[in-house]
């Protein structure tokens, strides 16, 4: 048993894993280096990896004061921010925990909305490898589910059916 290698828990699909090779200080514990924001932009049909929203630093959020309702933004453009935890197993990598975050976004007025305890327990639940993706609009689900399958189909197909499912748009509107 003291002669197996540790399991690494996974990798940012930005960068490398901070712990590989070393088995130091750090190595077999969660980190927010196997995490990513992706943003997506409703209106554009757009995915990106946005690295600044961590920190609420994204282009998106940059410059805007974010109000506790929804309704003080009433012209606010719509965005999901999806966190996506990355793991390796065996069968090689995958798309452990994804979870959407809603946040609007009006530029005129630099104001926008999103709730800020849910932005942070939704990270959370991705890291433990929860998928909360159920809320989102069909539109935003299929711009999503492309963004991970064009990324890298490998851990796409390595991903749970649960992601799949809860990503699949079908033409009923669900």
């Amino acid at each position: 048993m003291e002669n197996q290698p540790k399991q690494k828990l996974g990798f940012n699909i930005i960068k490398n894993d901070p712990t590989e090779g070393h088995g130091g200080f750090g190595s077999g514990v969660l980190t927010l280096d196997n995490i990513s924001p992706v943003i997506v932009d409703v209106d554009a049909g757009e995915a990106t990896v946005e690295i600044g929203a961590l920190h609420a630093r994204s282009a998106v959020e940059r410059g805007i004061k974010f109000l506790k309702t929804k309704e003080e933004v009433p012209n606010g453009k719509p965005y999901w921010l999806v966190w996506v935890t990355i793991e390796t197993t065996q069968e090689g990598p995958l798309y452990a925990g994804v979870t959407a975050c809603e946040m609007t976004v009006d530029r005129s007025i630099r104001r926008g909305y999103k709730s800020l305890p849910e932005h942070v327990n939704r990270m959370d639940k991705s890291m433990k490898r929860h998928i909360i993706v159920d809320h989102m609009d069909d539109k935003s689900k299929k711009v999503l589910a492309d963004f991970l399958k064009n990324h890298n189909v490998d851990m796409w197909n390595n991903s749970a059916d649960e992601l799949k499912q809860g990503l699949k748009v079908d033409g009923s509107g669900k």
